[in-house]
């Protein structure tokens, strides 16, 4: 069984920049793809960048030139570098791991989050 912990989180202003992290245990992560998701408040989660075991990644159109998906596989841990934040990007933000990671179809394991407040 596979434990995701995200953790970074907090409150920050427009513009600033933050760094979360997504610690796994349970089993090695090197050979799945992790990536994030976030969902704000009354709407659908979202998709936001995925890495495979190599350090390929993919980014939605929404954060792709802000944020920046990185791994350290020998930490077993999963990152997530945001800049230039915005107020439409406070949300919860959650770390997913599995085999297969698509827009539309997560991995098997999920974090519980960690909150991302950006004020205006």
């Amino acid at each position: 069984q596979v434990q995701l912990v995200e953790s970074g989180g907090g409150l920050v202003q427009a513009g600033g920049s933050l760094r979360l992290s997504c610690a796994g245990s349970g089993r090695t992560l090197s050979t799945y793809v992790m990536g994030w998701f976030r969902q704000a408040p009354g709407k659908e989660r979202e998709f936001l960048a995925v890495i495979n075991w190599s350090g390929d990644s993919h980014y939605a159109d929404s954060v792709k030139g802000r944020f920046t998906i990185s791994r350290d596989n020998t930490a077993n841990t999963m990152y997530l570098q945001m800049n230039s934040l915005k107020p439409e990007d406070t949300a919860v933000y959650y770390c997913n791991a599995g085999p297969l990671i698509l827009a539309f179809r997560p991995g098997d394991y999920w974090g519980k989050g960690t909150l991302v407040t950006v004020s205006s």
